[in-house]
């Protein structure tokens, strides 16, 4: 049955991490970016061993975000699955092949750690 309750941010949070964690994601981070930009609150980022690994991380997190009653925004990249972006309004989850996460860098860039902007996104990468 779907909750029509309202879920809180960090609900949601609490609930992709546990579905990437149950699905073996490498890597998850959490990175709160309510104060470098209006377009989300936080950004989940995590990887996948394969393609088929990042679809199933993907797959896991909808449907547990479904079980709660809430459903995505946005869906980009899962056919190539090389970067698959969940978009949940005050929730992004990127799912990345390890060499995309480590060209892109967001999470460097967005955690401060790194200055100037991150790689231009390709279209047909994303």
């Amino acid at each position: 049955m779907v909750s029509k309750k309202k879920i809180s941010t960090d609900e949601k949070v609490s609930i992709v991490i546990a579905a990437l964690d149950d699905k073996k994601a490498i890597d998850p981070v959490m990175i709160n970016v309510a104060n470098r930009t209006n377009m989300t609150d936080v950004f989940i980022i995590a990887s996948g061993t394969s393609n088929t690994h990042i679809k199933t991380l993907a797959d896991a997190v909808i449907e547990k975000l479904g079980e709660a009653g809430i459903k995505n925004k946005k869906l980009e990249g899962y056919t190539e699955a090389v970067w698959i972006l969940l978009d949940y309004g005050d929730v992004i989850v990127h799912i990345f092949a390890p060499e995309k996460r480590e060209f892109y860098r967001l999470e460097a860039y967005w955690s401060g750690d790194e200055k100037g902007s991150p790689p231009p996104l390709s279209p047909l990468e994303i």
